[in-house]
């Protein structure tokens, strides 16, 4: 399994239902999760076939942003 965490948008449980259906197709259900409490807004996934620039062009599609996040850029 290969993680993916980027930062968002994403800030509140309607902008979460909005991407819910795309994400659920592309990697299921179980497999992300956004953390709105973050100030980061990140936006976990764990999946077999992720791939980080797959996963931000999905967000886009449901018409937010994300982008590269590491600890290291706190």
């Amino acid at each position: 399994m290969k993680t993916i965490q980027l930062k968002t948008n994403i800030n509140c449980s309607g902008c979460v239902e909005k991407v819910t259906p795309l994400l659920n197709e592309a990697y299921g259900e179980a497999n992300w999760k956004v953390d709105t409490a973050d100030p980061k807004k990140l936006l976990t996934v764990t999946a077999a076939d992720a791939d980080e620039s797959d996963v931000i062009k999905t967000v886009g599609k449901a018409g937010f942003k994300a982008e590269k996040w590491n600890e290291a850029m706190n």
